[in-house]
């Protein structure tokens, strides 16, 4: 089968594409053909292991897992002899930040992983680009205790966790005021956002508005520029580390002050939340913004473009065609 490789930490080129052997599913395993996959921040922060950190996950010195993707959709192709679950020729997606997978035209997973039924109305596209940033979304939202009626900014809007924030927060019942540039404005708006800010024409941190919960989509903003945002006990969510990795350690010292808050929760990867992205999907509650495609050969141009800052939403790999 063909794959996306990588051999060893670095930029988008260390990436290239060859024939791998096909594995066979263990007994609770299934084997998926895979049609489409997304290139996203977890697979480009594995790749290049700018944050050491994840080499403890990936191989201190080389990557024990070759193959990224952590988003996928397809069909099953073969099931192990304990699956019961799922049969072949079903439709199915989801995601695997731990074993990855989907840069690949077959990979296996876990009956128990991360994966559902596709949506009946989804395409192999939109069902892969259902999961990461709607997974990241969801372990903030929840971590933050959102409810309904509480007043919530996400800044940086339109990536893929961002754009999905904004949606499950909706079907959650808060107030969203979103921060993103001026071309994306009438896209936010159509995923319903309440306000939006334009950062290159407004200081989003000049409202006068304050909120419960702040939500940094893209770690492009800090705990102390939001702080005089934030409701006396509100909470400041980002996803990045920050400056000197200073969301990790006032995560610790803001927890012992009772009042304004930054949290730095870990992201639980869940088969539910699977299940739940489907079900909105089907609903109309939640769609995956998808900004362009790539083919499988053009996989260093799709990283290059996801590291270039410039995406507006999800940013999809066609392994196969339908």
């Amino acid at each position: 089968m063909k794959a996306a490789v990588y051999e060893k930490y670095g930029p988008p080129e260390v990436v290239f594409i060859r024939e791998v052997q096909k594995t066979a599913p263990e007994d609770n395993e299934i084997l998926l053909k895979v049609y489409s996959s997304t290139v996203n921040r977890t697979d480009a922060g594995f790749r290049s292991a700018v944050y050491v950190i994840s080499r403890f996950f990936s191989g201190l010195f080389h990557p024990k897992r070759q193959i990224l993707g952590s988003d996928f959709a397809g069909v099953i192709e073969a099931v192990g002899k304990n699956v019961r679950s799922f049969q072949a020729g079903e439709k199915i997606f989801g995601f695997s930040d731990q074993k990855f997978g989907g840069h690949a035209e077959f990979m296996t997973i876990a009956e128990d992983d991360a994966i559902a039924h596709m949506p009946s109305s989804a395409s192999f596209a939109q069902a892969a680009a259902l999961p990461e940033g709607a997974h990241y979304a969801l372990s903030n939202i929840r971590a933050a205790k959102v409810k309904a009626g509480q007043d919530v900014m996400v800044y940086g809007a339109t990536g893929a966790i961002g754009s999905a924030a904004v949606q499950l927060l909706k079907h959650f019942g808060a107030k969203v005021t979103a921060v993103c540039n001026t071309k994306n404005i009438e896209l936010i708006k159509g995923l319903g956002a309440d306000e939006v800010i334009d950062y290159q024409t407004q200081d989003f941190s000049k409202t006068e508005k304050r909120f419960d919960f702040i939500f940094d989509a893209v770690g492009k903003s800090s705990f102390g520029a939001c702080k005089p945002l934030l409701k006396p006990k509100g909470i400041y969510i980002s996803t990045e580390l920050g400056k000197n990795s200073e969301n990790i350690w006032r995560s610790i010292t803001t927890s012992f002050s009772g009042g304004k808050r930054l949290m730095f929760p870990l992201p639980e990867t869940k088969k539910e939340d699977m299940v739940l992205l489907a079900t909105l999907f089907e609903q109309g509650e939640f769609k995956p913004v998808i900004d362009r495609s790539y083919s499988l050969d053009q996989i260093v141009e799709a990283y290059q473009y996801v590291e270039s800052g410039q995406k507006t939403g999800n940013v999809v790999l066609e392994i196969l065609s339908e």
